[in-house]
């Protein structure tokens, strides 16, 4: 048995871990940060999960040289500039940064991971001049937050505290951002974690990709996926504290709730919505046909418009590719029928309720394919006129 309970200030509570920010010119604002690190004042088992996009991004072609799991202790983050497509010069870059880092610190095998507009090198001066100027014994977890922020409305950051049965405790605490450029495909998003907790270097891969693909991997802002997305996890081993079934539950429901803090946080969104297919012939149809909702323009406008449509949802479900047959098809808004062959058209009583359910700001639809026993849940938002607002006006 073990308890897991919720602490303020996210990563300054965990043992070992520093972190602060400060502005160095990427904003117009000097008093928002732009520049971020994380650092562990001791060595970290560090296990990463990075975009499917072809066009990965210079950051994270330098930090893949070392593996996915690898031995490290520091990772600078940056906003504004997200130093993709800028080739083999954008490597030497991170690089460049990366050698400037003071000697006290003894950074070993350091990370940049960057954020903002694509096709531009990163402004050297600027951001070495920055380097001078951070906190590198603060605690400052709430500043980290904000300054990797990009088109978001408010800051990603939480903490837990698990205690095991044998009254041994660790932490693990996380920043994180997105809000637009969100696709179930390792959903732009950066996600930090830092724990004390003694996780075995053999285990991090398997823990955080199995945390991945049940949280950020099933959310939909928009079905785009950036160059720049990636997830970090460091573990120091500071309390000397572990257990498997705890630091994976803990785990998973820290990436879950980011995961659902972005698509609230998605441009312009106003609805949270799960879309649970059942009944389908595998997990794997299952989830095309939910990622198809998910990702689905003509479903997301009928939430914004609070439309009960079920058409939207069925069309998009037939046109998945996936097994399915509309006399067995049953669709439910929550626990409301609103499609089955005996029940073809929605009568006054049952789009009058269907109408309040979709003015929630959270509610579910369910899909009950009727042909097998695959299964499978995605996320996503509605989509609105302020998404065209903000993508529009995005490098202004």
């Amino acid at each position: 048995m073990f308890t897991i309970t919720s602490l303020k200030n996210g990563l300054a509570n965990v043992e070992g871990f520093y972190c602060d920010a400060v502005n160095c010119g990427l904003r117009p604002d000097p008093g928002q940060g732009d520049l971020a690190f994380i650092r562990s004042d001791r060595l970290c088992t560090i296990s990463a999960v990075y975009t499917t996009n072809r066009f990965r991004a210079a950051p994270l072609r330098h930090a893949l040289r070392y593996g996915k799991t690898f031995e490290g202790n520091f990772i600078l983050a940056n906003a504004k500039n997200a130093n993709a497509m800028t080739g083999e010069a954008g490597i030497r870059d991170v690089e460049e940064i990366l050698a400037a880092l003071p000697a006290e610190l003894d950074a070993r095998n350091p990370v940049m991971s960057s954020t903002g507009v694509i096709g531009y090198r990163l402004p050297l001066e600027k951001i070495l001049s920055g380097l001078q100027r951070l906190d590198w014994n603060a605690k400052n977890s709430d500043a980290a937050a904000r300054a990797i922020l990009t088109t978001d409305s408010f800051k990603k950051e939480l903490c837990f505290e698990v205690e095991l049965e044998n009254g041994e405790r660790f932490r693990i605490a996380a920043i994180a951002k997105g809000a637009g450029m969100i696709n179930p495909a390792m959903a732009t998003m950066l996600c930090f974690i830092a724990t004390d907790a003694a996780v075995p270097a053999e285990e991090m891969e398997e823990l955080l990709e199995e945390a991945v693909s049940l949280s950020f991997n099933r959310i939909s802002v928009d079905g785009d996926t950036s160059t720049n997305d990636s997830v970090f996890l460091m573990a120091n081993g500071a309390s000397g504290a572990y257990d498997r079934d705890a630091f994976a539950e803990a785990l998973k429901r820290l990436t879950f709730e980011l995961a659902m803090m972005i698509l609230r946080d998605g441009e312009g969104a106003n609805k949270v919505v799960a879309f649970e297919v059942t009944g389908a012939a595998s997990d794997e149809e299952a989830m095309t046909a939910a990622t198809n909702l998910s990702n689905s323009l003509l479903v997301k406008t009928a939430l914004f418009g609070e439309d009960p449509n079920w058409g939207r949802i069925a069309s998009t479900i037939g046109a998945s590719g996936i097994a399915c047959d509309e006399e067995r098809l049953v669709i439910r808004y929550d626990d409301l029928l609103i499609y089955d062959a005996e029940h073809r058209e929605l009568d006054p009583e049952r789009e009058e309720k269907a109408y309040r359910i979709m003015k929630r700001d959270s509610f579910r639809i369910l899909c009950d394919l009727g042909i097998g026993t695959g299964s499978y849940t995605a996320y996503g938002c509605d989509l609105s006129y302020d998404y065209v607002k903000i993508n529009a006006e995005y490098r202004t």
